[in-house]
């Protein structure tokens, strides 16, 4: 039964508002209630199989988003694939928990964001997970060996593992890579860092299931008296004190009821980088003229909520690999007897192609050709034609000082431009170059995918309501590629990482010579590696931005302690006050981002 009032009222049980949740909860004085818009899907299989993550999107707990046509893609509209569950995407991601570096967190303290630089937040980084046991014997083949061992006397919520060890490809990569001079020579997270790793899975190591912050923070702490979870439920708007700027509580619907629930110290936004502008803009906090536009009133004028929006593109080359090399592409193609066997080990002893998503092996990479010579002077000049003019005063400030952060990664040797990975099969998410809908059709035989990701986007979109009507969908328009630095950088990539499927150890996995899957993905040159991007790109689901931590004056929605300027009682915890996007996946950012709000909270109220 949800009551009229709590200390504290989260809108949104995703990633970021359970691990609130948790924390604030545990002072039993307190009072913390979450309302969720989806379902609880924990004992979903397909959410507790890691190599099933595919087949909830599109389905129940996915937002199922899309973004406006992209004219850098062929006026392609992109889907933007998000958890709508408790969990968030936490339950339908891919499971790679990428390391931050420390490079993009300090850059988020240069900006004016004091307490968030990498000493700040590497400990609320490390409190989230705990880290797998290494047996010096798996090092080698892990391309982690010397990588130091962490401290997990206090374990945290979520568990990690390297699924599918030993798997050849983790050898092949680590190799291939050490003989290019790339291979990680210590943690991925410390300064500078790149070259190739394996990858750690939100896979826990002993069930061997999927690790995700409703069955890791929710469901050990989940009969908490001081705490109650509202599914099921979506929240319309915030609620102000009168003519105010102080948040006092929200309103939801749920079960054709349109109620109100008051919250005595804090309203915390956590929707999402695509919810949470939606929310603030319903609510009457973002640009006058947008909320003008739509017949609402305005209670801050904020411009910068839903500005800002930064997102990870990727694109594929699939290339025909060895028989003996084990993939997910039996799995794809729905063969009953292979689907039998898989299941038979996951069930059994908890082994097998089930127990991962397939991605393995990761790299942050520069990007090679473009550090030197030529190349580099070519690079320069792009930049620099290309650098960030705004009419207006503050969206300039914001544009270059974020710019300014991207052009020191791009022009620095020491600092990834672009992630590679791998995955074991063939693209199940395959889409129509034309139309976008994904037309997937398996393909015989066995394939390694070798994708590249573009790490540090220049162009940055936005989100914002397209109406006053809560049920209506934001435009999410990210403007892919939309500096052309952006197409130079990752074309650039794409040929680099083409390179590696003809060099020797990672070659012999493959068939000989290296065959792409499909006619199409072979690139002769860095023109053909464009048009293919603008035809293959897609998100790598990790809206950020939207409602940046930035000082007000260069267009920031929050403050240092994620308080939204200019009004009282209200702050936002999510990827949507992220700056600047960090190289690789976001839920580990999540997670720190969370573990520090829940401090910074409990530290003002003096909480236990």
């Amino acid at each position: 039964m949800v009551l009229s009032s709590y200390d504290f009222v989260i809108a949104g049980g995703g990633t970021a508002g359970l691990v609130l949740a948790s924390r604030l909860s545990e002072d039993s004085s307190q009072s913390v209630l979450v309302i969720e818009a989806g379902s609880d899907q924990s004992n979903n299989g397909q959410v507790k199989i890691p190599a099933f993550y595919g087949a909830l999107l599109g389905g129940e707990a996915d937002w199922k988003f899309t973004t406006k046509s992209q004219s850098n893609l062929m006026q392609r509209t992109v889907p933007l694939n998000q958890g709508k569950a408790l969990g968030g995407s936490s339950i339908l991601n891919a499971q790679v928990f990428a390391p931050l570096t420390q490079s993009i967190i300090d850059s988020w303290a240069s900006l004016g964001n004091d307490g968030w630089d990498w000493a700040s937040v590497r400990a609320f980084h490390d409190m989230s997970y705990t880290s797998p046991h290494i047996p010096e014997a798996s090092r080698g083949t892990l391309g982690v060996g010397s990588l130091p061992t962490r401290d997990n006397s206090i374990p945290g919520p979520i568990r990690t593992s390297f699924p599918m060890e030993p798997h050849p490809i983790r050898r092949a990569w680590a190799e291939t890579f050490e003989e290019l001079g790339y291979l990680m020579p210590t943690d991925p997270s410390t300064h500078g860092s790149v070259g190739a790793f394996s990858n750690l899975a939100t896979v826990d190591p002993i069930s061997r299931e999927r690790s995700q912050a409703a069955n890791c923070y929710l469901e050990p702490i989940k009969n908490r008296n001081n705490l109650h979870i509202l599914t099921n439920a979506t929240v319309e708007r915030i609620l102000f004190e009168g003519k105010s700027t102080k948040a006092i509580g929200l309103q939801y619907h749920h079960e054709a009821m349109t109620p109100s629930v008051m919250a005595r110290k804090e309203v915390i936004i956590s929707a999402g980088a695509v919810q949470s502008p939606k929310i603030l803009e319903l609510s009457g906090i973002g640009n006058r003229e947008i909320l003008a536009k739509f017949g609402l009133d305005t209670v801050k004028d904020l411009p910068g909520v839903g500005e800002g929006l930064q997102d990870h593109l990727v694109v594929d080359l699939s290339f025909e690999a060895e028989e003996m090399l084990e993939t997910q592409d039996s799995i794809m193609r729905q063969e009953p007897e292979a689907i039998q066997q898989a299941i038979t080990e996951y069930s059994s002893d908890r082994t097998g192609i089930l127990t991962s998503s397939g991605i393995l092996t990761y790299a942050y990479m520069p990007a090679v050709n473009l550090l030197s010579g030529d190349g580099h002077q070519r690079l320069r000049t792009l930049l620099e034609e290309n650098r960030p003019k705004k009419d207006n005063a503050k969206e300039q400030a914001r544009a270059l000082a974020l710019y300014s952060i991207a052009e020191k990664a791009l022009l620095d040797p020491h600092a990834p431009s672009g992630v590679y990975i791998t995955s074991l099969g063939q693209n199940p998410l395959e889409s129509d170059p034309v139309t976008g809908e994904r037309t997937y059709k398996p393909l015989p035989g066995k394939h390694l995918i070798l994708a590249g990701i573009l790490s540090h986007p220049t162009s940055r979109g936005s989100v914002h309501i397209q109406s006053s009507n809560t049920l209506d969908a934001p435009v999410i328009d990210p403007k892919y590629l939309d500096n052309p630095v952006d197409m130079e950088v990752f074309a650039e990539h794409m040929l680099y990482l083409q390179s590696l499927a003809s060099l020797s150890p990672l070659s012999k996995l493959l068939t000989q010579p290296p065959t792409p899957s499909r006619a199409i993905s072979h690139l002769a040159n860095l023109e053909e590696a464009k048009k293919y991007i603008r035809l293959r790109a897609v998100s790598m689901w990790h809206p950020a931005g939207t409602c940046s931590m930035l000082p007000e004056e260069i267009g920031g929605v929050v403050d240092n302690r994620l308080k939204v300027h200019g009004v009282e009682n209200l702050r936002i915890v999510d990827s949507s006050v992220i700056p600047v996007l960090p190289p690789g996946n976001l839920q580990s950012s999540v997670y720190a981002i969370a573990e520090r709000a829940a401090w910074l909270i409990k530290s003002e109220y003096g909480l236990k």
